[in-house]
């Protein structure tokens, strides 16, 4: 479980966004995760929140025709950044940092696919437990986790890197996509697909004379 000390401090984490975005140099921010080809021609970023069910509907859907139509085929380069509304969400998203970058996304997907079994413990205690299960699942040692959630350091970082994140790109609501520098909302998949492709279009190069 999320010791005492680790909850009570990604709670103060989480509480006191306001006063980090005034001191953005004392709170340094990280960087994307990204996944794809860094050559690819068009860049989609998706701005999700861990405990947003709409997210998790939009990874069971129509994320895995994203990554094998575009992000596979090295069209897209594609970067999820995180959302915090809550404290589960935010524990949720040291737990997908916690593992380095290369388990960023594995660990993620297992957030989204199991989103309604770890959400559904009554008390924070047990939603804690159930994302220990997530990252022992996913490698992680009991230690290594209680070590990322006790980091306070690391949860401010997450949380003022996502408000920089989200303040400069007018983030709303999630999931909302970025998609060529167009701030897109969330939509079926061919509405979705289209708007990829004419970005696609756009990031062509002409063809030579």
């Amino acid at each position: 479980m999320l010791t005492r000390f680790a909850v009570a401090a990604l709670a103060l984490a989480l509480a006191a966004p306001a006063a980090m975005a005034q001191d953005a140099d004392a709170t340094a921010t990280l960087p994307d995760i990204a996944m794809g080809s860094e050559d690819a021609p068009l860049t989609i970023v998706e701005y999700a929140s861990f405990t947003c069910g709409h997210c998790a509907n939009f990874h069971a859907e129509n994320w895995p025709k994203l990554k094998a139509e575009y992000v596979d085929t090295g069209k897209v380069k594609f970067i999820q950044r995180d959302v915090y509304f809550d404290q589960p969400g935010l524990w949720a998203g040291v737990l997908a940092r916690c593992g380095g970058d290369d388990k960023f996304y594995p660990v993620s997907h297992m957030l989204f696919d199991e989103q309604k079994d770890w959400l559904a413990g009554g008390t924070g205690e047990e939603i804690a437990a159930n994302l220990r299960k997530i990252g022992l699942k996913a490698g992680m040692t009991e230690d290594q986790m209680t070590a990322c959630w006790e980091d306070t350091a690391k949860a401010e970082q997450l949380i003022a890197t996502f408000q920089k994140n989200a303040t400069a790109d007018g983030i709303e609501a999630t999931p909302t996509f970025i998609i060529g520098g167009e701030k897109v909302q969330n939509q079926p998949w061919d509405d979705m697909k289209a708007v990829i492709d004419a970005k696609l279009a756009e990031a062509e190069p002409a063809p030579a004379n």
